[in-house]
């Protein structure tokens, strides 16, 4: 029957509402499978929803809904449970017949207000959480009801799913075999399925009958809704049914259910054997989705509703299959607290009293100790990236290392998350961006290349190979072992190919017997020559391969399957890596650190490495960097790195005595500026940079008054504090000195003037304040101004104001200070300095963080006439400015800029990121203000109205870490997102950036009507 032939004209609809609710309303359709289904709203309010039968063969099932419903909300549970309502006459099912002749059975039940899951932006593992745990309390709820209707044939039922197999013919390719597999793999265990718990359950939590509550930033499930393919089966059909719908459209599929999971079983908590079957279950739930959808395009191709998942199951039944069952099943247990392997806790029982010594594993060493060496993240041993990647280098230092440690064996490396696996196999794009495996499962022994290696038990080889797949291992031995009824496996990476492919599958090896050599580079993997060693409980699908690194959110999972092979050796330091608690850190930060020292993000990143435009956290997820401007030529870069420890390890004094390394900087340095600031002074920070500019135009000048520009930054001492109203008109402050002269910001975009023609607006203002100053017979020190704004709001100047603004200062009396602290050293890429840009040259120039790539070093440049009146016959000394240590890093980091050509990529790539930041905010107006120069760029969220969108900003600045990039707010109302990336940050980047952004911008909280 064709779904036209069974509908009611509106007229009739509202006619049934009238008659037998008494209700005037007006209706809409809403889709539905089994039911005509229509929204009831009232004064443009949705009120309940009118559900019609297509006739009256179901009456069964009808009245077993509405006793199953009553009964919940007669519970009082909670749970938000769409209530009937009763009829003129008292019913809560009216039976009607239809203008057309037919039997229909109507039912009014009442609106539960929220967001269908299918409208949801974006699905988080909260939300997903939120599902479970929504699922589990219902499931709770249902379990002390019954009614034998709910014991019937129904084909959405997974515990009947096999009806499917007569229409596999229905497919081909990919698609067949997917459905076929898990076909084959839910008949073969259906006999242990059937024994697991039994209960009514919803049955259909799919993306259209899942509410969700109406706030965007934090959303949960809030109700199920139709109750019309519920029934009594078993309990795990519930999780299946939820996950696969909450997992669709998803790059990982199982990670995305595991929130799922988690929620349903700390709410209702699931049994050991049920979790075994949840990824059989999940995959029948679509083959069912995928049966039905093919037959219904047969039977009813005009209804769409019967189409809505067909594509996502099916993109996600092959993804499914893809995935280890039984890694499914372990990373299940393990999400439900379970060990991950059924055996790990019978395993470390047997294997804790054993006692191995290294003499057996390698008998020709004749070394019974451990030294223990850090590949860690935060390994200060392993160096710099570029030395652990040179594997002579890595070598050598293995090798002097040993020398010094001649009776012990080197090793370590269990569960310890690494950065040194490069190779694009280590890497997946996940739910929540690029993720790599790190997390190190075995233990290394690093010894010379042919060393033997031998069994500590009897064993069958399973895997004796080349490991040309993965090329991890090179030569790569695996043992299965059967010790008290348990069964476990040995993993030897990187032999010699020809010790490890001498075994045949199959062959016996006993105690002691030799498995092969440690293999040289390259053919042991490309490795320096060691001895991966590994225990694993399931090779899962692996046959010549298997898994030494693992991803860090899978961590927990990976060390069930993987147990720690010091097991056998109990060696003190071979113990498993020790995680460092970030409580821990905060809880230390919070008890011994200052309270106004404030760290970014409401979840605080540990950050142990540095890389180029990364950071790296301790379990090496990298995130890639669009704000620390201080790293201004890239994290740790090689060069500056070495120019910093090269002159460390020779000397480090001060000023007082020569040495060229001061000269050489100041050389460097001069070649950048104008011809006019030809004198250098060097001190630490940008904010001692700022405060000698500042005595120095007092001194100069005799004067001690300031002019400054409303939410102006300029350092963090007593000086510069005194003219920064970021500071002093900001919680905390006490306002502005009697010395400083605040002008509005020159802001023609949200200021106090607007448009083009507001420089002279913003020109005036400072005249006013210098007139002022004149009236009262005082003349100005100084103007100190950041040539574009940066904390103010990435605030570029209106064109004309600097020359003009410069010009009368220095008619009255005052000197010109262009704070280059943010924007120097080429970062806007037109020039090296920003005040460049306004054809200007200042009297003094601060210049700071950019110089030393995160070391602290910092200069003033002024020119010879101030310098000349400041050299009073007060010395002017720093103890740490201008040292050889700071010179030779700012030196370098001036050679790189120039040597790398960085100040043309700044302008090449900005202008890049800055005209696509341009088009995508033709798409979302919310990006109201894109500005700035170079690799110094601001994007200024505001509504229509320009009012500024803070919340919105802070929200988009948190999804976009949790998609591993890195961004920050400024401006007086922290609704401008400031883009000054490292110097290398490139076009890829950027469109990484973009493409996030692009993303972000579209979730329901970032769109304009969720204001």
């Amino acid at each position: 029957m064709a779904l036209t032939d069974v509908m009611l004209p509106d007229s009739e609809v509202l006619e049934i509402l009238r008659e037998h609710f008494n209700i005037n309303a007006q209706i809409s359709r809403l889709p539905g499978d089994v039911d005509l289904n229509y929204r009831i709203e009232q004064d443009g309010v949705p009120k309940y929803v009118l559900k019609i039968s297509r006739d009256d063969k179901n009456e069964d099932a009808i009245f077993y809904q509405a006793e199953l419903l009553n009964h919940l909300v007669s519970l009082n549970s909670g749970l938000t449970i769409p209530a009937f309502v009763h009829s003129t006459n008292d019913n809560l099912v009216v039976r009607y017949k239809a203008d057309d002749g037919s039997i229909r059975l109507i039912r009014l039940l009442h609106w539960i207000s929220g967001r269908l899951w299918s409208q949801v932006n974006p699905i988080t593992k909260n939300l997903r959480a939120s599902l479970g745990h929504y699922c589990g309390n219902l499931v709770e709820n249902l379990s002390g009801f019954d009614h034998p209707y709910s014991e019937r044939f129904f084909e959405w039922d997974i515990t009947q799913s096999l009806w499917t197999k007569e229409h596999v013919h229905l497919f081909s390719g990919e698609l067949k075999d997917s459905i076929t597999y898990f076909q084959a793999r839910f008949e073969d265990r259906f006999s242990q399925y059937q024994s697991l718990r039994k209960s009514i359950i919803h049955n259909d939590a799919n993306d259209n009958n899942i509410i969700v509550s109406a706030d965007l930033r934090k959303p949960e499930v809030s109700a199920l809704i139709d109750f019309g393919d519920a029934m009594k089966t078993q309990v795990i059909n519930e999780l299946a049914v939820a996950s696969t719908y909450a997992i669709m459209k998803t790059n990982d599929p199982l990670d995305a259910s595991l929130a799922v999971v988690a929620g349903f079983h700390h709410t209702f908590p699931l049994q050991e054997k049920e979790l075994s079957h949840l990824y059989d279950c999940i995959g029948m739930r679509l083959v069912i989705s995928l049966t039905k959808s093919a037959l219904n395009a047969i039977q009813e191709p005009d209804n769409v509703y019967h189409q809505i998942s067909k594509q996502d199951a099916s993109d996600l039944i092959l993804k499914w299959k893809s995935i280890s069952a039984d890694f499914a099943h372990y990373a299940f247990r393990s999400c439900c607290d379970f060990t991950a392997h059924p055996k790990t806790k019978e395993f470390t029982a047997w294997a804790d009293p054993q006692s191995c010594d290294l003499s057996e594993l390698f008998p020709t060493i004749n070394k019974s100790k451990v030294h223990t060496i850090d590949m860690s993240v935060s390994s200060t041993w392993l160096g710099h990236e570029q030395d652990y990647q040179d594997l002579e280098k890595l070598q050598d230092k293995i090798d002097k290392l040993q020398s010094d440690i001649p009776d012990a064996v080197i090793a370590g490396g269990y569960l310890e998350p690494r950065t040194l696996y490069s190779a694009s196999s280590y890497d997946k794009l996940g739910n929540y961006g690029k993720t790599s495996r790190t997390v190190h499962l075995g233990i290394d022994y690093w010894l010379p290349a042919y060393t033997p290696v031998h069994a500590l038990f009897d064993g069958e080889i399973v895997t004796a190979t080349n490991d040309e797949g993965e090329k991890e291992y090179g030569g790569l031995v695996i043992l299965k072992h059967h010790e008290n009824s348990i069964e476990f496996f040995t993993l030897h990476g990187h032999l010699t190919i020809n010790s490890a492919t001498s075994h045949s599958v199959g062959d016996q090896l006993k105690k002691g017997d030799k498995i092969g050599e440690l293999g040289p580079f390259p053919e042991n993997g490309n490795w320096v020559p060691h001895l991966h060693f590994q225990i694993i409980l399931s090779l899962l699908n692996y046959k010549n391969d298997f898994p030494g690194v693992c991803y860090p959110d899978q961590t927990e999972i990976w060390k069930d399957l993987c147990p720690d092979p010091n097991l056998f050796f109990k060696y003190e330091g071979l113990k498993a890596y020790p995680i460092i608690s970030e409580e821990k850190i905060k809880e230390i930060r919070s008890v011994h650190l200052g309270k106004s020292l404030s760290m970014s993000y409401e979840e605080p990143l540990h950050i142990v490495r540095g890389s180029g435009v990364y950071l790296i956290d301790q379990m090496g997820r990298k995130y890639l960097d669009t704000v620390n401007n201080v790293a201004h030529v890239g994290h740790e870069h090689q060069d500056v790195v070495r120019a910093g420890q090269n002159q460390m390890a020779v000397l480090n004094t001060n000023t007082r005595y020569m040495h060229t390394a001061i000269n050489e900087l100041a050389l460097e340095l001069l070649e950048t500026l104008p011809k006019e600031l030809n004198v250098l002074h060097f001190v630490n920070s940008g904010s001692e940079a700022n405060e000698l500019a500042l005595r120095m135009a007092m001194t100069v000048t005799g004067n001690k008054h300031i002019l400054a520009s409303k939410w102006g930054y300029h350092g963090n001492t007593n000086a510069c504090i005194a003219v920064s109203s970021y500071k002093f008109h900001r919680k905390g402050g006490t306002g502005k000195p009697e010395t400083t002269h605040i002008f509005p910001i020159p802001d023609s975009f949200r200021g106090m003037y607007r448009g083009e023609d507001s420089v002279h607006a913003y020109v005036d203002e400072v005249e006013q304040l210098l007139k002022k100053l004149a009236q009262n017979n005082q003349e100005p020190a100084a103007l100190i101004l950041e040539s574009i704004i940066s904390c103010g709001g990435q605030i570029e100047l209106p064109e004309g104001f600097l020359p003009k603004v410069y010009k009368k200062v220095r008619e009255s009396g005052g000197l010109c200070i262009a704070d280059e602290v943010q924007t120097g050293c080429g970062r806007i890429g037109q020039a090296w300095w920003a005040f460049e840009l306004h054809d200007v040259v200042p009297d003094i120039v601060t210049i700071g963080k950019p110089l030393g790539n995160g070391h602290p070093v910092a200069a003033v440049a002024c020119n010879r006439k101030v310098a000349d009146k400041f050299a009073n016959g007060m010395e002017f000394f720093n103890t740490f400015g201008g040292n050889p240590v700071s010179c030779a890093i700012a030196s370098e980091v001036l050679k790189v800029v120039k040597r790398e050509n960085l100040k043309q990529h700044a302008l090449e790539t900005g202008n890049y990121l800055k005209q696509r930041l341009e088009k995508l905010s033709d798409k979302y107006p919310i990006l109201a203000n894109v500005r700035g120069q170079g690799l110094f760029l601001g994007i200024e969220l505001t509504d229509t109205d320009l009012n500024p969108l803070s919340e919105k900003t802070s929200y988009l600045i948190d999804r976009m870490k949790t998609f591993g990039i890195l961004m920050s707010s400024d401006g007086p109302d922290n609704n401008v997102l400031k883009i000054k990336p490292p110097m290398i940050f490139s076009k890829t980047h950027a469109d990484e950036l973009l493409s996030r952004l692009d993303q972000i911008l579209s979730e329901d909280f970032m769109i304009p009507h969720s204001e």
